[in-house]
């Protein structure tokens, strides 16, 4: 499995669980970090943490991965989970907005929206 097909099912599984403002973005020319990282934003920390928990558990069930590590699960602002060559980024609206991940790491067309 390829990090773009680990992406592709991710964002699918955000978006079918009310994920907000989705992107994808192809780091792997900018950071030896991750190739990509995967940006959403829930409603509430319920939300935050649901689309977390949904994320782990269709990524382990679809291709057998478990999240390298998890932190942030325990305030529900802002998630990140390393699936090493993905690395994603959950948030609320208020932290997503205050941190503008996207600003920094997006150069035009190495972004990809969802919704």
């Amino acid at each position: 499995m390829t990090p773009e097909l680990i992406v592709e099912k991710a964002c699918k599984l955000l978006d079918d669980k009310k994920g907000k403002d989705i992107i994808s973005i192809n780091v792997a020319d900018h950071t030896s970090v991750c190739d990509y990282f995967v940006i959403c934003s829930g409603s509430n920390t319920s939300h935050v943490k649901a689309l977390c928990d949904n994320l782990e558990e269709e990524l382990k069930k679809s291709f057998e991965l478990n999240v390298r590590s998890k932190d942030g699960y325990s305030e529900g602002r802002w998630i990140a989970l390393d699936y090493g060559d993905v690395v994603f980024h959950i948030f609320n609206d208020e932290t997503r907005l205050f941190y503008h991940l996207e600003r920094l790491w997006a150069f035009g067309d190495n972004v990809n929206r969802v919704n």
